[in-house]
């Protein structure tokens, strides 16, 4: 039988352990830049949620450190319509990820990691700033994962969608102007346009 030291020896006190750990370096997983877009992109591609279906919470990505922030409750008596996040390894011209609307039947956790189809596009304008959004659907729900195209969504979803982004921000006095949805070629064009700044992004980080 073991004695108490022999113990010791082998399975550190916890406090030793959770200091020894503290006292290492390393450095976490960044959901932008170390998640990959997977191969299938610009038309099946990873994302990262940060909204959950039916939440009234803003969170966002904090790109300092990579974890996902509370941003805001929203000021209006309205909810995300769907899962919200944005792709991994894509930057647009406000030098955020481009973001993502992903359709399916259940509500996801903030944080999480799923793979998404992009079937269309949505042209939108926040307080006079160009900030479009990929409508998709989740490529692992049997119930929607054989859609391909935004015009195989019942109109009222679509309205239903674009009745969210005009209203969400209204109560805080700033003004959203939603375009016509786009079809699905228009959003690969935006993530192969946005991964191919990403590229340009990280050189210009790497070579200051």
């Amino acid at each position: 039988m073991a004695s108490h030291t022999e113990t010791s020896r082998q399975h550190p006190r916890l406090n030793e352990r959770i200091l020894s750990s503290m006292s290492r370096k390393t450095v976490a997983a960044h959901p932008w830049h170390d998640v990959e877009i997977g191969p299938g992109a610009p038309i099946i591609f990873n994302c990262v949620v940060e909204i959950s279906k039916g939440s009234k919470v803003k969170y966002e990505l904090d790109k300092e450190s990579g974890l996902i922030k509370v941003d805001r409750v929203l000021y209006s008596s309205v909810v995300y319509p769907h899962n919200y996040g944005f792709i991994p390894r894509t930057v647009c011209e406000d030098k955020d990820p481009i973001d993502v609307l992903v359709i399916m039947q259940e509500p996801v956790l903030p944080g999480c990691l799923l793979r998404a189809k992009a079937i269309g596009l949505m042209p939108m304008i926040d307080q006079g700033e160009k900030d479009d959004k990929i409508i998709a659907v989740c490529a692992d729900d049997p119930e929607y994962r054989d859609i391909n195209d935004i015009k195989e969504l019942p109109p009222h979803r679509l309205a239903e969608i674009r009745r969210f982004f005009e209203d969400y921000k209204k109560n805080e006095n700033k003004e959203v102007a939603v375009d016509d949805f786009l079809p699905a070629e228009k959003a690969y064009e935006a993530i192969k346009g946005s991964m191919d700044l990403y590229g340009e992004y990280i050189v210009a980080i790497l070579s200051r």
